[in-house]
């Protein structure tokens, strides 16, 4: 069973969209991003402090440029279609031919946008395809700019960069730096506190306090060991905001500031704190685990509390890097899936 496999949740984060933006978008002309009269323009000159430099920002911005992961999403739940933005689909075939998630395209459309321009990451950054959008601004509160493309895109326009670790920016903080870059600092506080009363409301009946999981990566063609994601990566620290507590080797490989630990199956052991396991992969994985003499002797594994996302595709994508609008697409779902592991885990 895989999260992908349902879709209708994507109504909800269209539908946040709006309620949040109806007061103050409308159709964006041709080439435009379309930002809502609410940002209050005397909230500008703004400065704002990230972890390669600080960026000023003079006026509202009018065309807005998103680069690295599920900064888009928080301008589209803003009220804001930003005219370019970065592909998205690492985890995709790419079949959808435009290299967006589905709950970006749908809020693109509900917000009567135009589609935006994809920039092509195979490279790197799309240093040409940026400028050519004519950005006032380029959000990249989650994203791994190094200094030197942080310099280059600095020259283009105002650049916002992640606030401590280069892939490490955690959902709440991607809001607070983008909506604060757009002049919507306080649409994005009730942004952040929309989505926590969401994720309260998904987990009301679930009992996940006094749990552990965290996510992890397997290959059931390969289990000569595995990878766990410790609790400053955002796929593990949004089970700890669903309730969770982070095992073990998680917290210490965080730490040590790293996002992810491999441990051999020699060391399965290290992982005996694990309550549930979720993880990328199929419907093989479980079996092949438990097949595996070594990952079997997990309490985990023995009771199937093993949570699947799929190879691929945008259930993998909402869980992995939660954002503001791949939370409400999945959060009801995810939560089910849980639900049934902790049950086993018992």
């Amino acid at each position: 069973m895989r999260i992908a496999r349902y879709l209708g949740a994507a109504t909800a984060a269209v539908a946040m969209t709006v309620s949040l933006a109806a007061c103050s978008t409308s159709t964006a002309p041709a080439g435009e991003s379309s930002a809502p009269a609410a940002a209050d323009d005397a909230a500008f000159p703004i400065e704002i402090e990230h972890a390669l430099g600080t960026t000023t920002i003079e006026a509202q911005p009018e065309r807005v440029v998103s680069i690295g992961w599920a900064n888009q999403d928080v301008a589209l739940a803003l009220g804001v279609a930003p005219v370019g933005v970065d592909d998205q689909t690492w985890s995709m075939d790419g079949s959808d031919g435009l290299g967006l998630y589905e709950w970006t395209t749908d809020a693109y459309e509900e917000l009567g946008a135009e589609e935006p321009d994809i920039f092509d990451t195979t490279d790197g950054v799309d240093f040409e395809a940026i400028a050519d959008a004519q950005p006032d601004v380029i959000l990249g509160a989650y994203s791994g700019l190094t200094e030197d493309d942080y310099a280059t895109l600095s020259e283009i326009a105002p650049t916002v960069a992640f606030p401590e670790l280069a892939w490490g920016t955690q959902w709440r903080d991607a809001i607070t730096l983008d909506a604060t870059a757009l002049g919507l600092a306080s649409e994005g506080e009730q942004l952040i506190a929309d989505l926590d009363q969401q994720i309260a409301d998904a987990t009301a009946d679930s009992d996940f306090s006094g749990k552990t999981a965290a996510l992890f990566s397997f290959s059931a063609a390969d289990l000569s060991s595995g990878w766990i994601y410790s609790d400053i990566d955002p796929r593990t620290a949004f089970l700890t905001d669903l309730g969770f507590t982070a095992p073990e080797a998680s917290l210490a490989a965080g730490a040590e500031g790293e996002f992810a630990l491999e441990v051999s199956a020699e060391n399965a052991d290290q992982l005996a704190d694990v309550d549930v396991i979720v993880s990328y992969g199929d419907e093989d994985l479980l079996a092949a685990l438990q097949a595996d003499p070594l990952w079997n002797t997990l309490p985990a594994v023995q009771n199937g509390a093993v949570v699947t996302l799929g190879g691929n595709g945008e259930g993998l994508a909402a869980a992995s890097s939660p954002t503001a609008l791949s939370i409400p697409w999945m959060l009801d779902e995810y939560v089910g899936l849980l639900d049934d592991a902790v049950a086993k885990a018992e």
